[in-house]
Order: structure tokens, then C-alpha cells, then sequence
């Protein structure tokens, strides 16, 4: 299991910035890929509550596992690479996967028979190399809703901020320090489908 701290500096953007940003950066893009977030909790979302946030995310037919918990600045991060078929498990069957992750919230005293797969996000990313490390372009599209998202990981909150603002200042665009994870956004617009 891989241990880190994460402190990631994200902006939402509107699609008119994004297709500008996208166009600005596009001679230093060196990937861009699909990814999808399956986003875990309890029905009553025991995991959220407590600030602890829980996904499986598949890209390039791999399939990897991430704790994250909160730290006084940015989180703390526990991966793990699972097998397709443990994926589907849990999809299909709500079997947790026997690993460290489920060692680590028995531990913190969850139930992990109650955890299920409650929602997905898909991202469409184009990351862009700079001197300072990678930032992304990202479209997310989860539960019908569509937004935008300029992301970037830094070592500390404030810098990585205001690369982004550098950024969209250079683009010429608006945008909006975001402070809700995609987990959130996700689980938001699940609980406003449900209210409708």
C-alpha cells in the first residue's frame, strides 16, 4: 500500500475557458485519458461525515483503490492497485476487497459491510508539463451534470493556487477557487437527484 500526502489547488471553469485554456497549452500537452472515479460510502454516508473519502478509479483497464483522509493542510493518501474481478465484487456484490485500506477503516472503526459503490465521475484529463510538475485540464461528467477544472498538485495550497490564477489570467478567462473535491460534487448531485 503507497502512502503520500496530497495538496492538490484546483479553479472551475466555465467551457468557453476550458476550450481556450485547452487551446493555449495544447504544443505542451504530453498525455490526455479517460478516467472514472467510483465513489464509496455507507448509504447514510458515514465515511463523508467524517471526512473520509473512499473511491476506485479505473483507467487503461487498471483498477486502484485510494483512502483519503484529512490532514491540517491537504490529505492523507493510501493506495492500492485491485484486480478487475475485486472491482466487479464490490460493484456488483458490496465485497470489500481484502487489502490494507479495509484493514485501515476497520481500524478506524467502520463498518466496511456497509460500504457500497454510491455514484461515479468520468474525466476526460490532458495533462500539461510544466518546470514546476504537471497541472490538468479536466471535463467531468457525473449523474448528467458537466463541469470544468483546471488541477494542480504542489507541495504547499497557496502556490499551487496561484499558478492556477496564472493561468487563467493568462487565458483570459474567469474562474472560481474550488474548494469541493469531485467526490463532493458527485455525491451532491446525487442527493439533489434523490430530492427531486
Amino acid at each position: 500500500m503507497a502512502t503520500n500526502i496530497e495538496i492538490e489547488a484546483k479553479v472551475l471553469i466555465e467551457e468557453e475557458g476550458f476550450e481556450k485554456v485547452k487551446k493555449l497549452y495544447e504544443d505542451y500537452a504530453n498525455s490526455a485519458y479517460i478516467q472514472t472515479n467510483y465513489y464509496i460510502d455507507t448509504p447514510s454516508f458515514d465515511l463523508r461525515k467524517n471526512g473520509v473519502g473512499l473511491r476506485i478509479r479505473s483507467f487503461e483497464n487498471k483498477y486502484v483503490m485510494t483512502l483519503k483522509t484529512p490532514l491540517s493542510e491537504g490529505l492523507l493518501e493510501k493506495t492500492e492497485n485491485i484486480t478487475k474481478d475485486e472491482y466487479k465484487a464490490m460493484r456488483d456484490h458490496n465485497v470489500f476487497p481484502e487489502n490494507k485500506i479495509k484493514s485501515f477503516l476497520i481500524m478506524l472503526g467502520f463498518e466496511v459491510e456497509t460500504l457500497k459503490i454510491l455514484t461515479s465521475l468520468k474525466t476526460e484529463r490532458i495533462d500539461i508539463a510544466f518546470e514546476t510538475g504537471v497541472f490538468s485540464i479536466d471535463r467531468n461528467e457525473y449523474q448528467g451534470k458537466v463541469d470544468y477544472e483546471l488541477e494542480k498538485e504542489s507541495n504547499n495550497l497557496k502556490s499551487g493556487e496561484d499558478f492556477l490564477v496564472d493561468i487563467c489570467t493568462k487565458a483570459g478567462i474567469s474562474f472560481t477557487i474550488n474548494k469541493t473535491t469531485k467526490q463532493a460534487r458527485a455525491f451532491n448531485r446525487l442527493e439533489e437527484l434523490k430530492a427531486k
